[in-house]
């Protein structure tokens, strides 16, 4: 089985090693493509405006210099010699919960994956406080990811969809197993935008990570987290609000 790993934290992050021994439980054929420097919130953006370039850092292992939706069409159309198997993105350092799927690049990478008609499972490692840096464990996401992606390898995935993965932030033997649960979604209301200045005088402005009040519903990604399970959520691609068509159409004729 041919995997394929990519991030959005960047072909350094402690997380892509996490994924990488990971996926070594089930393949040595490992393709690394990933971001030179982090490209979180990036979504499933393009670089359109300057050329992207490709570095080699061993066998097997490049970086982009572009957004992990780049990393991804580069692998496919110019690095790998043929389309994987698998492709997982990850571990991200951080939550990808409810409707911040659509900010996330780790989220994103899958998504071109599922777009090419790839397997594609997203992996991301909750955290419990801000400013740990590089300090976030993972070790939750360590023991249990291959738990959670064997299950996956032999299910069928309709066309067009990916699965996102949470863990949450808890000592491995803490975590109380795994849901299958729908996506959540954040009340952005009381979200914060921390303003400041900088050495010259002028002011800027640094969009927060907490202060965001979070609503979960019965099962869902939010809620199985703060319960202390890995979240499981099957996501599709296609936006449509079908009850919204007719309605619309009406305002045509």
């Amino acid at each position: 089985m041919r995997i394929l790993l990519t991030n959005d934290d960047g072909i350094h992050a402690p997380g892509l090693d996490v994924l990488e021994r990971i996926a070594r439980q089930f393949s040595d054929d490992i393709w690394i493509v990933a971001p030179a420097e982090e490209q979180s919130g990036a979504g499933h953006s393009l670089t359109l405006s300057r050329p992207v370039r490709l570095r080699e850092h061993g066998p097997r292992r490049f970086s982009v210099s572009g957004t992990p939706t780049d990393a991804v069409m580069m692998a496919l159309r110019t690095v790998m010699p043929g389309a994987p198997d698998l492709l997982l993105s990850g571990v991200n350092r951080g939550a990808n919960l409810g409707d911040d799927v659509t900010y996330s690049g780790t989220v994103s990478a899958a998504i071109e994956g599922s777009l090419a008609g790839i397997r594609s499972i997203a992996l991301s490692q909750v955290y419990a406080k801000e400013g740990m840096g590089d300090t976030v464990p993972f070790g939750a996401a360590e023991a249990w990811g291959a738990r959670v992606i064997e299950p996956l390898l032999g299910a069928p995935f309709a066309p067009r969809t990916l699965v996102n993965v949470n863990f949450p932030a808890l000592e491995p033997g803490a975590v109380r197993g795994i849901r299958v649960v729908r996506q959540g979604f954040h009340d952005y209301a009381r979200g914060s935008v921390v303003e400041g200045t900088d050495p010259r005088g002028y002011r800027y402005f640094w969009f927060g990570l907490h202060g965001i009040e979070h609503t979960p519903g019965h099962a869902t990604d939010l809620e199985a987290i703060q319960d202390g399970y890995v979240s499981v959520t099957p996501l599709q691609l296609e936006l449509t609000h079908d009850a919204s068509l007719a309605a619309l159409a009406g305002r045509f004729a």
